[in-house]
């Protein structure tokens, strides 16, 4: 069989000139069209975007603040399915399309492509919330001859992102899945997951749930840039303390682990998050899907311009020299001496905090649909 040779990135190194800037309470710094868009919006500055105040910013040079537009979504079905063999569940929910918490790295950007939207700004200020989630759910679940498993809510986009604080579309789904006995996983970087406490609590005590919380880096200054509208290092680790003092399973996620940016966080944020009272972890090496490089790379020149040669060289590193492969088992952990020593880091780490086994199953045993209420006496009255 012959080696493989990866096609050479002419794009891996970023490009300093002319750089977007930064837009106050967002992530990405340009908003440039999905791959499925004709054209390409040239980097050049016209001269409108000077005099703000004219156009209702602010007179000292700051432009307005981006506003979160939100729109329902039609979709008739809600649970969608996968037979990846890299991870750890065949089937998901997510309420949400699109994410305000604006992380830059996030791999579910390049879906908003297929809305016609940019997976950059519009990815996280044109949102689409699920209003029927819990209605469609029932549904799926009612269906004859499903089988329970594990079903990951928050897979893609993140479930509990501060719309839903208004829209509560997250809780309507737990209350469907409690009512069913169904076991589900949460992931979330956010505080908010402790909203649903009384529910994820007593589907703890029915072994029905377990959350993964993820913390990407301890520093504040650094995850403003990276997650700006995610909650904070110590309120997510506060949210793990929380959750495991109800006696819910809970793990740290380092995830991703970004090269030259936050590698060096690796034991700080275990050690944290043991401390907190995770019980495991998971953990992943940053990906750079489809238009994810491009992004991730004006964020590089925008946030961290003396770091982004070299954040970008090391990511080739542990993808064969590209900015991304997408092959089963390589896509999440890389492979390479960088990837490698990661690994071993991660790993060490977990096993000096006690974090290497997950020693913790959900019960697909009480799933039943739960019963219609009796209305033959409602004939009567």
């Amino acid at each position: 069989m012959a080696k493989y040779e990866p096609e050479p990135d002419l794009t891996l190194v970023p490009d300093p000139t002319l750089p977007n800037q930064p837009v106050k309470g967002r992530g990405a710094v340009s908003n440039r069209p999905g791959r499925y868009e004709l054209g390409e919006r040239p980097l050049e500055d016209d001269g409108w975007s000077l005099p703000a105040a004219r156009v209702g910013g602010d007179p000292d040079g700051e432009p307005p603040p981006l506003a979160t537009k939100v729109a329902f979504d039609s979709s008739r079905t809600i649970m969608a399915h996968n037979q990846s063999p890299d991870v750890p569940f065949d089937r998901s929910v997510n309420t949400y399309r699109g994410c305000e918490h604006g992380c830059v790295y996030c791999y579910a950007r390049p879906t908003h492509a297929y809305l016609g939207l940019s997976p950059g700004l519009d990815f996280e200020s044109r949102l689409f919330a699920k209003a029927d989630a819990a209605k469609l759910l029932i549904k799926e679940l009612k269906k004859p001859g499903y089988k329970p498993d594990v079903l990951a809510l928050g897979a893609v986009t993140d479930v509990y992102q501060p719309i839903e604080r208004q829209y509560r579309i997250t809780r309507g789904v737990l209350k469907v899945l409690s009512d069913f006995n169904h076991p589900v996983g949460i992931t979330t970087k956010s505080a908010r997951v402790l909203d649903d406490l009384d529910i994820i609590a007593d589907m703890a005590k029915r072994q029905l749930i377990m959350v993964s919380i993820s913390v990407t880096t301890l520093d504040r200054a650094l995850a403003r840039k990276l997650e700006p509208r995610a909650s904070t290092p110590p309120r997510r680790l506060g949210a793990i303390r929380q959750l495991s003092a109800a006696g819910v399973p809970v793990a740290i996620s380092v995830a991703p682990i970004i090269p030259a940016i936050t590698d060096h966080e690796i034991e700080s944020i275990i050690a944290a998050g043991a401390e907190a009272g995770a019980q495991w972890i998971n953990w992943t090496l940053l990906r750079l899907p489809l238009e994810i490089k491009d992004l991730f790379a004006e964020w590089l020149v925008a946030h961290a311009p003396g770091k982004a040669k070299h954040a970008m060289s090391l990511i080739s590193q542990c993808h064969g020299g590209i900015a991304y492969r997408s092959e089963w088992g390589k896509r999440m952990k890389g492979e390479g001496s960088y990837a490698d020593m990661i690994r071993l880091r991660v790993e060490a780490a977990a096993k000096r905090h006690g974090l290497d086994k997950r020693e913790y199953d959900l019960d697909c045993s009480r799933f039943a649909v739960p019963k219609e209420p009796d209305r033959q006496f409602d004939l009567f009255c």
